[in-house]
């Protein structure tokens, strides 16, 4: 077996490092004192601003062990997904998840804490799935680790996926194992002239067709459908579903990370989820449909509270993702959960974080 494993030579500097941070969180458990954790600051507009004092976590990096042939990678924290990357295609293979960054600096820790997924996220599976195991520091300034760092060793996984998501409010990310995939041998992108509805229509369908697609798409009156996989495979499923054919992938990584024409708008931005084949939805401004439809990005001034009615009659819910300090402080960032669900998040969070240290007030104002 392939291995390649950097813990032995950086198991005292990691010590050092987790020491480090530990000492860092027993003085903020000790003070009372909260902590807005941060790595690379690249999606610090998600979720409310933080006023609590920065614990920078970059300093914590570097790849822990990599097993190429097991498909599991560790890394720590303050690793970027750069380096990351870069590390994972020299042997052919990625993030399947396909995360985006928003900035070179973004970490791995800021990543798995917002559980950001791209384009393939219908068709490969959200970041959670991916995440086998995770080591961090708790709210009592103790180091744990949750799952394990392969397929076969994954007790305790349930919390190893409540961390994923829980945007640094449940304890801080030391390291992360994630489960890795082989870079597809191919991909193509085929385009087609289409209206929003049958956009909708003809990207739900694929979804029961045994092609490989791994990303759909409409934007601006185009809709986009990314193929993966060997050479002969696409290339028959690309005569089959029809449409220009375009080798460039740059559509992809550029609505991955919002660097798209849509994107250039100043107005509040909204992200939508909804089930399957629903409808437009009767709102003003600009939408574009990812995840089949399933995911839209809607620019609008309309009011808050007609956005999140609209979603949630039709079984979704609505993120205020880029806005105003006042709208978001006004609207809330997140839709708010049931009474009931709001008491177990609670529950979660004293069980975690019983001093409230770890990023108060990032996710809902209640703590």
């Amino acid at each position: 077996m392939s291995t390649t494993d950097l813990s032995s030579s950086n198991t005292s500097a990691d010590n050092d490092l987790t020491d480090t941070l530990q000492q860092r969180v027993t003085e903020a458990v000790e003070k009372k004192q909260p902590l807005n954790l941060r790595g690379g600051a690249s999606k610090e507009f998600i979720g409310f601003a933080s006023t609590a004092t920065t614990l920078d976590v970059s300093g914590h990096t570097g790849i822990v062990s990599y097993e190429p042939t097991e498909l599991v990678i560790t890394a720590r924290g303050g690793t970027t997904l750069e380096s990351l990357n870069a590390t994972l295609t020299q042997h052919g293979q990625m993030l399947p998840f396909e995360p985006p960054a928003f900035s070179p600096a973004a970490t791995l820790g800021g990543t798995i804490a917002c559980a950001l997924s791209g384009p393939a996220r219908p068709y490969r599976g959200a970041t959670r799935d991916y995440v086998l195991g995770c080591r961090v520091i708790n709210g009592h300034a103790h180091a744990l680790r949750f799952g394990g760092e392969v397929m076969k060793n994954v007790a305790g996984y349930d919390v190893t996926r409540l961390m994923t998501g829980a945007m640094g409010t449940l304890g801080l990310l030391l390291d992360t194992s994630l489960k890795v995939l082989p870079l597809p041998e191919q991909e193509l992108t085929l385009i087609t002239e289409s209206t929003a509805a049958q956009a909708i229509e003809d990207m739900q369908s694929m979804a029961g067709l045994s092609q490989p697609v791994t990303a759909s798409a409409f934007i601006d009156g185009r809709k986009y459908i990314r193929l993966s996989g060997a050479n002969n495979a696409i290339t028959a499923a690309a005569k089959t579903i029809g449409g220009e054919i375009s080798s460039s992938q740059q559509v992809w990584s550029d609505l991955r990370e919002h660097k798209l024409e849509f994107f250039n708008s100043d107005l509040p931005l909204w992200r939508i989820s909804v089930p399957p084949l629903t409808p437009e939805l009767p709102l003003s401004g600009k939408c574009l449909y990812d995840w089949a439809g399933m995911q839209r990005w809607l620019f609008s001034t309309d009011d808050p509270t007609v956005i999140r009615s609209a979603v949630e009659s039709n079984g979704g819910h609505a993120t205020l993702y880029r806005a105003s300090a006042t709208l978001k402080n006004n609207a809330g960032v997140f839709q708010q959960p049931e009474a009931s669900i709001m008491q177990l998040h609670k529950r979660i969070k004293d069980e975690f974080d019983p001093h409230g240290i770890f990023n108060p007030g990032r996710m809902y104002t209640e703590f």
